[in-house]
């Protein structure tokens, strides 16, 4: 994709529900980029975001936001069955977006929004933001740096019983929960750390019954490398010490292992007794609060990420295309839950 000038850039969000106030703070925090307008179907939010961040260019669909405004790019922070149809609306006008997940409703759904920005020549990313996480990102920088050799086996973890329903409470509706919501993002952290999946089975569970989807699932992974993982998520453990949003890692390799533990720590242990502890702490931002400074650090990081992108013109890490393998993934396993946790080759 084409460069944009050395200039401010100029971008719109599309959705002003709970998740996308994280989107707002981290842009006004973002150097060189200015959120000119906002859209929102359901006028009170809408005004009520307006307000909140000083912006005065407000529109009630997409249609003319993108009519009205010439802009660099759109955040697309609104539920995955508009997907679809806003990312086609802005592909059409020649605007760059960014996109939420779960990405699209269906395998289709998203091969269309890839295909379409790629011939309309528009950059496409996933607001796929676990990887982005502080302490992902160390924890990636050590297997990339060869701290603990070539890993053969890796576990990537989220168990908890917060409540997600208070904030979204659309969530206990949905019949596909755990996986499309959170299980996504763990996949993609495994993706992003141990490479590309060949073979993968998983089983479901709704402990929950008060919602309509599964809030347990377990994943065995067979990565091309020949190295085996495990995804496991929860939103029905109950701990003595509430986790969440900490994504905890294990990863064995042929020259040590690698913990990421609760409370941010990342414990380095090598061949022959050396072992390093890391506290691996994501920062507070003024704007954010605790517990969900982790998952906030990570919209800034993701969104500079996108920014920079933008400016060398260069795919970024998590683009539709790239999102495509985890989507695959997430099908593949709703499938393998569904066939009683049979293989499915990827």
């Amino acid at each position: 994709m084409p460069a944009l000038p050395a200039r401010r850039l100029r971008g719109a969000l599309i959705g002003c529900g709970y998740f996308a106030q994280n989107h707002l703070h981290a842009w006004h925090q973002i150097d060189g980029v200015d959120i000119v307008a906002l859209c929102d179907a359901d006028p009170a939010r809408l005004a009520a975001s307006a307000a909140r961040f000083g912006i005065n260019r407000t529109y009630g669909s997409a249609e003319a936001l993108l009519d009205a405004e010439s802009l660099d790019f759109v955040d697309i922070a609104t539920t995955v069955e508009s997907h679809l149809h806003l990312v086609t609306l802005a592909a059409r006008a020649k605007v760059a977006c960014i996109c939420q997940k779960p990405f699209a409703q269906s395998m289709e759904d998203a091969r269309t929004m890839v295909a379409t920005c790629l011939d309309a020549g528009v950059m496409l990313m996933v607001h796929e933001n676990f990887r982005w996480q502080a302490p992902i990102m160390a924890v990636r920088e050590a297997v990339r740096h060869g701290e603990i050799g070539t890993p053969f086996w890796g576990r990537v973890s989220f168990r908890s019983a917060y409540d997600v329903f208070s904030g979204q409470p659309y969530l206990a509706t949905s019949e596909r929960f755990i996986l499309q919501d959170l299980g996504i993002h763990i996949i993609d952290i495994a993706r992003c750390l141990f490479g590309e999946v060949s073979t993968l089975s998983a089983s479901t569970l709704r402990v929950n019954p008060h919602i309509c989807g599964e809030d347990v699932a377990t994943l065995l992974m067979t990565h091309t490398s020949g190295m085996s993982s495990v995804v496991d998520c929860s939103y029905a453990t109950l701990l003595p010490e509430e986790r969440f949003p900490q994504t905890l890692i294990e990863i064995d390799g042929s020259e040590g292992t690698l913990r990421l533990d609760a409370g941010y720590r990342m414990t380095v242990h090598r061949r022959h007794g050396a072992t390093r502890v890391v506290a691996v702490d994501p920062p507070l931002h003024p704007w954010a609060q605790r517990p969900w400074h982790n998952i906030q650090d990570s919209v800034v990081n993701i969104q500079a990420h996108w920014v920079d992108c933008l400016r060398s013109g260069t795919a970024p890490q998590t683009s539709g295309h790239d999102n495509l393998c985890t989507f695959a993934l997430l099908e593949a396993a709703y499938a393998s839950a569904a066939a009683n946790q049979a293989s499915q080759r990827i």
